[in-house]
């Protein structure tokens, strides 16, 4: 299925919870608190945006969210101010792996709750096959002042055109 949302479109509202990175959360007994993040906050801002169908899930943590960890200079080098994952588990969820991970404030680990906003724009995947119900899907986007320059959603299994190296090419 492809996607609603092309390049050249604005992206739709959204708003996500997420914990804010904070060094007590180097206490892996703190949990932090969950707050806001509008899209609107990314006006006038180029942002690389990735999609993962889940926190944890073998391709998502081995193969998806490490390699832009590793590539954030290049990544930022490029003129992004903000490297931002999104996932349909909870703030805690995303909070959790992303200490686990050592994203620290590298990376936004913000909550697509229901996988709503990424379906507004044919980027959800139903995984209650496996017993995951709606999910993210495995994508990704180059957003330059709210405005799509590039979106690829993953065709199959694997990590290809959602990746660092794919995103990295595209800016």
């Amino acid at each position: 299925m492809a996607p609603s949302i092309k390049v050249g479109d604005t992206i739709p509202e959204g708003t996500f919870n997420y914990i804010a990175y904070t060094p007590e959360l180097d206490d892996n007994l703190a949990c932090g608190v969950p707050t806001k993040l509008s899209t609107s906050a990314w006006k006038g801002k180029k942002i690389v945006l990735f999609s993962v169908p889940g926190a944890f899930t073998p391709t998502c943590h081995v193969n998806h969210l490490p390699p832009y960890l590793q590539k954030y200079d290049e990544i930022k080098a490029k003129g992004v101010d903000a490297i931002v994952l999104v996932a349909a588990n909870d703030a805690f969820v995303l909070s959790g792996w992303g200490r686990f991970e050592g994203v620290k404030d590298k990376i936004l680990m913000l909550s697509d709750t229901n996988a709503a906003w990424s379906g507004s724009m044919g980027l959800s995947v139903d995984l209650a096959h496996v017993g995951f119900g709606t999910r993210t899907g495995r994508y990704a986007l180059i957003i330059d002042d709210l405005v799509v320059k590039y979106v690829e959603l993953e065709p199959g299994p694997g990590v290809t055109v959602s990746g660092a190296d794919a995103i990295l090419a595209a800016l």
